[in-house]
């Protein structure tokens, strides 16, 4: 944060000598709504500093530089009555409790697309990178802490879970298993496989 102050007065500092403004910003806080430059800092400050306390409570969009252990690494979002989770590693949030029904591919994609969770709409099919972050392989299946997440299948068909993307050895979209295995492979798009929505902003397609 510091050093990102330092760029913005810098930047304030020169746009004060071009335009012949140069002064002495050196007030005291009983001044700050006198002196607008001062005023400014002080606001910058303020966006900084909340900036990074988000970062540090997991308040943030869509990330994949960090990697919290699972006790910490899921939060059950109030705001969507706690229908929703936030998985911290990555910003994407996962319905807490996806429902048990089977479906082919296209069934899958349009369900998500349809899908109304914790009052909210905008949700989809993930991409097979998105479905494989949010296993923990320290785990044992369904690789997910099921003290946050219920209704996970494990059972050898129905723990697997439909991905947006497809497969490059052929037309066949990626199927991720939270069973014994844990993998992935091509799957049939007729076959009947289980469903888990997601929301956040990435392309639903990227391999």
């Amino acid at each position: 944060m510091h050093s990102m102050r330092q760029k913005w007065l810098s930047i304030i500092g020169a746009v004060l000598v071009v335009g012949s403004l140069a002064t002495t910003i050196a007030v005291a806080d009983d001044d700050r709504h006198k002196n607008p430059f001062t005023r400014i800092l002080h606001k910058l400050d303020q966006i900084l500093t909340r900036l990074d306390n988000d970062r540090g409570n997991g308040n943030h969009t869509l990330r994949w530089d960090t990697n919290h252990p699972s006790a910490s690494r899921f939060v059950t979002l109030a705001a969507f009555h706690n229908q929703a989770v936030l998985e911290k590693n990555t910003g994407l949030v996962w319905e807490q409790a996806p429902d048990t029904a089977t479906r082919n591919w296209n069934e899958a994609r349009d369900h998500c697309a349809n899908r109304t969770v914790g009052g909210t709409v905008g949700w989809r099919l993930p991409s097979v990178i998105e479905l494989k972050s949010v296993q923990d392989p320290s785990l044992v299946a369904p690789f997910v802490p099921t003290m946050v997440f219920s209704g996970i299948q494990t059972d050898h068909e129905d723990g697997l879970y439909w991905s947006a993307s497809l497969s490059p050895e052929g037309p066949f979209p990626w199927i991720v298993s939270f069973s014994g295995s844990g993998g992935q492979a091509p799957g049939n798009p007729d076959r009947l496989r289980s469903t888990w929505c997601v929301r956040g902003p990435m392309q639903e397609h990227a391999y």
